[in-house]
């Protein structure tokens, strides 16, 4: 895994929804609940903007059909039956760093 830090966000505790790049990878950093998440920035269902939704209750919500998202596993609402990409993060003295996992690394379990 491939550790990218998040210059222009740092951790202060605020809750947040920004569109962020990680690598070349466009990501969905989420501060909720004094955590950060990081996400895929496009939805499964509809592939629109997350970053342009919010997050309700441990969720992001996409803004355009409302469908919902665990910020923990990445798990559709009920009935939804789809995933979402979710990412490690970690945060060093208040710097937000996410990790990205190559293909090898997934296919190695890692």
């Amino acid at each position: 895994m491939k550790w990218y830090k998040i210059p222009e966000i740092r951790n202060t505790g605020e809750p947040f929804i920004k569109k962020v790049k990680a690598g070349n990878k466009n990501i969905c950093l989420v501060g909720y609940d004094g955590e950060i998440y990081a996400t895929a920035l496009s939805c499964p269902h509809a592939g629109f903007d997350l970053s342009e939704g919010l997050c309700v209750k441990g969720n992001i919500i996409c803004p355009y059909h409302r469908y919902a998202y665990n910020l923990k596993t990445g798990k559709g609402g009920e009935g939804q039956n789809d995933f979402l990409q979710i990412y490690a993060v970690e945060v060093k003295d208040d710097e937000i760093y996410v990790g990205i996992s190559s293909f090898w690394d997934r296919l190695r379990g890692k």
